[in-house]
């Protein structure tokens, strides 16, 4: 009987050390190849972070699901999707972001798009790598009010999670640095080039309308100093005049570096899909893209850091109304519909 007992208990140990054995190959098999992602011609160079986490199959996967995962705020009830909709260009339509228990953050959503392109990130350029981006909306106070801790503790019990970070990782262990990766394997998929003026960029048989032509004349002349490039942002920090935040933690570009001369001071926002993201400015200032283009018309608020164009230019962009109108209307040139989920 002993004997028999012992054979058996023998049997299950050499049970569970193939089935772990076996795990553990399918584990080191798992395919999990890079995205063949689509480079538009004439993009800036892609950041530097992006080839240290280039976007896999199951890293975006995972980040995507992260990144609509309302179990990463305090009280389970905000996501990053919440604030950054793919219907409007991964913004929002609020002035100042909305957070949890609707408080109300220090600064507009910027629109999430074509991210592994951009050299700084946020409207003070607070981050250079996406992959530290993801910590701070977790912790902000008027944002997510959690903790990483606290997050992966939630997830660690979800049978689909562990079997997203086994495929995208190689095993199932749940870490910070797993989690902040994939979502910005996410982020740097979201690539918007197919917009009605790429098109005619691309000679694909589209035209501008007389407009539309007059309009992107207007824009070279008037906006594309800031605005240039395939991006419409050259990513430099400038102060521009416009309304000042009330709020006393806003300084702008100086929150990062300490310098007098990068108060209020942001990055120059990307124009792409730019007729979805309304409201406008860092804290929302402006409703419409006319309300924009009105206020560099009669003039911006002086600052002895105020950019030297319009200080060459007496504080302002002059345009009447119908330049003002093709301006606007050649900017919608640049949504892209099929970005923001349109068939």
């Amino acid at each position: 009987m002993k004997k028999n007992i012992s054979i058996l208990a023998l049997s299950l140990i050499l049970l569970a050390l193939a089935c772990n054995r076996k795990e553990a190959e399918e584990e080191l098999t798992i395919d999990n190849p890079e995205l063949a992602l689509s480079i538009p011609e004439g993009f800036p160079a892609l950041n530097e972070a992006f080839y240290k986490n280039k976007p896999t199959k199951y890293g975006v996967e995972l980040g995507e699901k992260l990144f609509h995962e309302k179990r990463l705020s305090g009280n389970n009830t905000i996501s990053c999707g919440s604030c950054h909709q793919q219907s409007k260009a991964f913004s929002d339509s609020e002035a100042q972001a909305i957070g949890i228990y609707g408080r109300v953050g220090l600064r507009n959503t910027p629109p999430i798009q074509n991210l592994a392109f951009i050299k700084h990130y946020n409207w003070d350029g607070n981050k250079r790598q996406l992959e530290k981006q993801p910590l701070v909306p977790i912790i902000t106070h008027e944002e997510m009010a959690s903790s990483i801790v606290q997050v992966m503790g939630k997830l660690q019990s979800d049978q689909a999670y562990q079997t997203l970070f086994r495929q995208a990782f190689g095993d199932s262990q749940i870490t910070p640095e797993r989690i902040y990766s994939s979502i910005a394997q996410y982020e740097y998929s979201l690539i918007s080039a197919n917009s009605k003026y790429d098109k005619v960029r691309r000679q694909e048989g589209v035209h501008f309308s007389a407009i539309e032509a007059r309009g992107h004349q207007l824009f070279q002349a008037k906006c594309a100093s800031c605005h240039s490039g395939e991006l419409f942002t050259d990513q430099s920090f400038r102060n521009i005049g416009f309304p000042l935040n009330p709020s006393s933690e806003e300084a702008g570009r100086a929150r990062v570096t300490g310098i007098r001369e990068d108060y209020m001071r942001f990055r120059v926002p990307s124009l792409r899909n730019i007729a979805y993201t309304a409201p406008y400015g860092s804290f929302g200032q402006f409703k419409t893209l006319e309300e924009v283009l009105d206020y560099f018309d009669k003039g911006v608020l002086h600052a002895d850091n105020l950019d030297p164009i319009l200080q060459q230019a007496g504080n302002r962009i002059p345009m009447s109304t119908s330049e003002k109108e093709a301006i606007v209307s050649f900017l919608h040139t640049l949504s892209d519909e099929a970005f923001i989920g349109r068939p």
